[in-house]
């Protein structure tokens, strides 16, 4: 063997070796931060809000509405952020769109035409947020019952 077959050799060798060491230390490093910690828990699904369909969709709409038949739009400026939050979340995770429509429209996130209104983009930032440090609460609601519960009952 010759002396440039013999650095041929080493320097494949020591490249294999260093590539297992980087795919080693990268696997450690990808366990370490998607480790479950119970304080990240949280159930937050932007991405099917207008996907899925809640077969009570239309007996829910009815049972939140006013007098003439369109969706209760109350004032949500005595809520607090927490609260507005909270129903947010839970009207998310019904995963109904016509409820959340009806809830975005009530927070003011929405307009009546289901076009965003200004507070929109700051309230997705700020509930992004929001959801990593009440995973208590997103974990109450496990079920699309106990969400719908929720929305029901703190939607006047």
């Amino acid at each position: 063997m010759t002396k440039n077959g013999k650095i041929a050799l080493g320097c494949g060798g020591a490249g294999c070796l260093g590539l297992i060491v980087v795919a080693i230390a990268g696997a450690v490093i990808y366990y370490v931060s998607m480790k479950p910690n119970s304080s990240r828990y949280y159930n937050f699904n932007v991405s099917n809000v207008n996907r899925n369909s809640n077969s009570n969709s239309t007996s829910n709409l009815n049972s939140n509405s006013n007098t003439n038949g369109s969706p209760s739009t109350g004032s949500s400026s005595s809520m607090s952020d927490d609260d507005k939050h909270k129903l947010y979340q839970a009207a998310t995770m019904t995963g109904d769109t016509e409820l959340i429509r009806r809830v975005t429209v009530k927070l003011g996130l929405m307009k009546e035409d289901f076009t965003p209104g200004e507070e929109y983009v700051s309230f997705l930032k700020d509930h992004v947020i929001w959801a990593f440090s009440n995973g208590d609460f997103i974990k109450s609601l496990d079920s699309k019952e106990k969400a719908m519960a929720y929305v029901n009952a703190h939607m006047d």
